[in-house]
């Protein structure tokens, strides 16, 4: 039996919860409701035991991620834009800024740090200074993108949920009540982040490029390509450790300071309101499976909270989250899921 880690990642104006069975998504819309979605999680994907070998289910749980983080995301724009006539963030529009984006994403923090140092690397003596000095360009770029996202309004709102997500996790994990007040107290950084694991995929680069050697030009450069998903692979285990390993260990907490640090660039302190929402899209999960009891105007989510696609909810604002606490974490057999 193993303690089921919940997670999640921030929306636009929401946060997207995942849990053993369910994800859900809840938003506030534009009239200052939450409205919450919740659906089923892929069971090929979740109860495969093939899919759950080390290094392969960090590549499986990163591509079902990004899949199901698409699909929140869509929902989540669909609601906050709501009153803007004609706009939806779906379809080809939807995932073709997603194709546009990892192709900038491989190319800004893959691609371009070895072109990079391509072209200095005549006046680099020896491969290790090589492949260190491509690895601290690469980490430069990395650090320097998210402060300059960070400067920007709808950005830092996004953060701001990101910290609301954090808190919530963080509470629900120490087993405190769940209300906006409660899990205000709490952490913005958690050791399962995104962000966590971004910075060590980029430090494991540095470790495995130099096991390559100094190649020429385009082999190296192709050989980052072919680098992405092994190390994605060894970073989720890397991560999933740590998170496993934090509170027993000095020296993995302090393995572990980097990530936490960075993290103060990609969350904000969150207003009450978008803690109010991320606590409903928790609670959503834990209601659909059977761990929090439906309150009564929640009657429809209790009936259909394991049928394949769970309906749409309206919690009113004045309502929401204010007075349900949330039992202790309970252990589970379903499988560890990173942030």
């Amino acid at each position: 039996m193993s303690r089921l880690n919940y997670g999640g990642q921030a929306v636009m104006e929401g946060v997207m919860m995942r849990g053993a069975r369910e994800w859900a998504v809840a938003v506030r819309a534009p009239n200052g409701e939450i409205v919450t979605h919740g659906d089923r999680l892929p069971k090929a994907v979740y109860d495969s035991r093939a899919l759950k070998l080390p290094f392969l289910r960090g590549l499986v749980m990163l591509w079902d991620s990004l899949g199901l983080g698409m699909r929140a995301l869509n929902w989540s724009a669909d609601v906050a834009l709501s009153e803007e006539d004609e706009v939806s963030f779906s379809g080809p529009v939807a995932w073709g800024t997603v194709a546009l984006s990892l192709l900038l994403g491989v190319g800004l923090f893959f691609l371009l740090p070895t072109f990079i140092i391509g072209l200095l690397d005549k006046f680099i003596s020896g491969a290790l200074l090589s492949n260190l000095a491509e690895g601290l360009v690469r980490l430069g770029i990395f650090v320097l993108y998210i402060w300059a996202i960070g400067l920007m309004p709808d950005i830092k709102r996004v953060f701001g949920y990101h910290g609301a997500e954090h808190k919530t996790i963080n509470a629900y994990e120490a087993g405190a009540e769940l209300t906006p007040k409660s899990v205000a107290r709490y952490s913005r950084v958690h050791t399962r982040c995104g962000t966590g694991f971004m910075l060590i995929v980029l430090v494991i680069f540095v470790i495995v490029s130099t096991l390559l050697g100094r190649p020429v030009f385009w082999v190296r450069l192709a050989s980052r390509i072919v680098m992405i998903p092994i190390v994605s692979g060894i970073a989720y285990e890397v991560i999933r450790l740590s998170a496993r390993l934090y509170d027993r260990s000095r020296a993995v907490r302090i393995i572990m300071a980097p990530s936490l640090a960075l993290q103060q660039l990609t969350t904000r302190e969150p207003e009450i309101e978008m803690l109010a929402v991320s606590i409903a899209a928790l609670q959503r999960v834990l209601r659909s499976e059977g761990l929090l009891a439906a309150e009564p105007a929640d009657t429809a989510l209790a009936d259909t909270a394991l049928a394949d696609t769970a309906p749409t909810d309206t919690v009113p604002t004045d309502t929401a989250c204010d007075e349900v606490a949330i039992p202790e974490p309970v252990l589970s057999e379903a499988a560890d899921h990173a942030q």
